[in-house]
């Protein structure tokens, strides 16, 4: 069998798993008459509510009679740990680019990764239906950046396909547009190279990702860098400490459209599964039993950000959640690490561990996805990893790319120079403009809500880790202080309605609070103690009735992200599978003094 293995790599947003879903339902429908959903790369629940690929995934599809492995990798940085682990598996790339805006931040850094390891592009510029494409000018934006990225001679002499990836079409030529997608599968086989395939060498191949089945205990996955492996053949697990296990191939699958294959054996050049290899982690080889020889260990850029994590202890701690004691936490976060390389877990205290990822966003999916499964746990304000070079602090910095309409952008410029951001690029795009900068990675903590609301919804910013500079000085992100509540109760329409012009609210009439709780922000910059649980007194006059005419101003529905974007370093977010809550670190007022 005839393998080939490609990436897809683009921004967020600019149709990857759609592309996918095209290649899936032509092959499957032609060859098996199988039914394709939407999206169908998108496995879990985050992934479909948000429209964002968070877990590199691979699948495979087959044209005259070869196989097309095709590994769909996430676009936003947060997920890189997902992207460079799964660049090691294949020999190219489909690079896709949005025919209205261009390389953007997430190619860059996927880009650089597939160009470092020397992948064959292949461009793809998808949605040429929109108004405002400008096809000839992305293709020229996209040779720019590859040859800034340092492409070589061969890498730089990309093809060239269109697309419209929703309607199932890509083809060469636009003057000669195409129904299907055939053009494209006729491309990856002439332009990306065939691996090697040497199935008589002694078997070798990298763990790149882990599943774990409640059948089968832990899979691993990789692509077989040479040899061949049996059903029930006893295979070496090398370990990153130089260490090996003896261990055996319960069950090697291989893929075809969404479905794992139960195979007796597996070989060279294809991307498959292995069951029954229980101790095995990301960037381990399992080699052969007689001759085992380890291949070079993935490595994983550093992350940037760190929260601390604890079992909940505020008042009311364990009535929503089902894990709740620091054991049930720590059992977590080790089941995390293992499947998710760029995440680094460190117990400080017994019952507090620091939690380091690759951005916010990393680590708010970690925590909506712990609360979906029913733990309950409370953790501090994102902080920047900083580190000493020469007796220097160094702080990481973030290439921020803003997308806004002409007349925001003034605003923009100045709210971003406020927060420590340098500009690097503005260019004008219509009646839009994008402005780039280099920014502080803390500066940018809370800072997506203000630029929402100073471009009135209209304005995409994107940004992605760019290494370290000198910590550039105090920062003030937040201008407001808290409103804290302090009595214990349920909270009233009447005492919101007369507190209201103090600031905004996070709650609604009847949520009850307790003290030391964040029941809004400020309107100005200090800490305000309010009683929201007192009620107005009825006499013969005042009937309860009267109380229905209160206006109330709608209230600041705070998300998780909102939520960690928000506190301040004596503020936590408490988070249960039902709620979202703010408080102080510490409850008691005359305390908090």
């Amino acid at each position: 069998m005839e393998y080939r293995n490609i990436a897809i790599i683009a921004h967020v947003d600019h149709g990857k798993t759609t592309l996918v879903d095209g290649l899936l339902k032509q092959t499957l429908k032609l060859k098996h008459g199988e039914e394709i959903a939407e999206r169908a790369m998108d496995s879990n629940d985050l992934e479909k509510e948000r429209g964002i690929t968070i877990l590199a995934k691979n699948t495979a599809v087959e044209y005259k009679g070869i196989k097309i492995n095709i590994v769909d990798t996430p676009g936003h940085a947060d997920f890189g740990g997902e992207v460079e682990r799964v660049l090691g598996m294949v020999d190219g790339a489909l690079v896709l680019v949005d025919a209205a805006e261009g390389p953007m931040p997430q190619t860059r850094f996927v880009l650089r990764k597939a160009i470092e390891l020397g992948l064959k592009p292949i461009v793809v510029i998808n949605k040429i239906d929109r108004q405002d494409a400008r096809i000839e000018e992305v293709v020229n934006l996209t040779f720019d950046l590859m040859a800034e990225l340092g492409a070589n001679d061969d890498q730089l002499d990309f093809p060239i396909l269109y697309a419209v990836a929703r309607e199932g079409k890509a083809f060469k030529d636009l003057d000669n547009p195409q129904e299907d997608m055939h053009e494209l599968f006729e491309m990856v086989l002439e332009y990306i190279p065939a691996p090697p395939v040497d199935l008589e060498a002694p078997f070798q191949m990298l763990v790149t990702n882990l599943d774990y089945s409640e059948y089968l205990g832990r899979i691993v996955l990789g692509r077989v860098q040479r040899g061949q492996v049996k059903k029930g053949e006893f295979v070496q697990l090398m370990h990153k400490d130089g260490t090996m296990t003896k261990t055996r191939v319960i069950q090697p699958f291989t893929h075809l459209g969404l479905n794992r294959i139960e195979a007796d054996v597996v070989g060279a050049g294809d991307i498959v599964a292995l069951a029954g290899i229980e101790d095995a982690q990301i960037g381990e080889t399992v080699a052969d039993l007689a001759d085992p020889e380890a291949l070079p260990i993935i490595t994983v850029d550093e992350p940037t950000v760190s929260m601390t994590f604890q079992p909940n202890t505020s008042p009311f701690a364990g009535r929503e959640g089902k894990y709740v004691t620091s054991r049930h936490l720590n059992d977590r976060l080790k089941r995390e690490v293992m499947t998710n390389v760029s995440l680094k877990v460190e117990e400080l205290r017994p019952d507090e561990f620091v939690v380091s990822g690759r951005g916010e966003l990393h680590l708010s999916i970690l925590l909506e996805t712990m609360r979906r499964e029913g733990y309950e746990l409370q953790v501090g304000a994102p902080q920047v990893i900083t580190r000493m070079v020469d007796g220097e602090k160094m702080e990481p910095i973030e290439h921020l790319v803003v997308d806004v309409p002409e007349h925001h952008s003034s605003t923009v410029i100045g709210a971003i120079s406020s927060r420590k951001g340098q500009l690097v690029n503005m260019e004008p795009q219509g009646t839009r403009t994008r402005v780039e900068f280099k920014i502080p990675s803390r500066a940018l903590f809370g800072f997506r809500t203000q630029f929402l609301s100073m471009t009135q919804g209209e304005g995409i910013m994107s940004h992605i880790f760019d290494g370290y500079a000198p910590w550039a000085g105090e920062l003030k992100t937040r201008q407001n202080g808290s409103l804290v509540a302090m009595e214990a109760g349920s909270a009233f329409a009447y005492s919101i309605w007369k507190l209201q012009d103090r600031g905004s609210f996070f709650i609604v009439p009847a949520t009850e609070v307790y003290v030391g709780m964040i029941v809004g922000e400020n309107a100005r910059e200090n800490d305000m103690n309010v009683n929201v649980c007192k009620n107005k007194k009825l006499t013969n006059v005042r009937s309860s009735g009267a109380d229905d005419a209160l206006s109330l101003t709608p209230i600041k529905k705070l998300t998780l992200e909102d939520a960690l974007e928000y506190i301040g370093d004596d503020e936590l977010v408490e988070i249960t599978p039902q709620s979202i809550r703010l408080r102080k670190k510490v409850l008691d007022p005359s305390f908090r003094k």
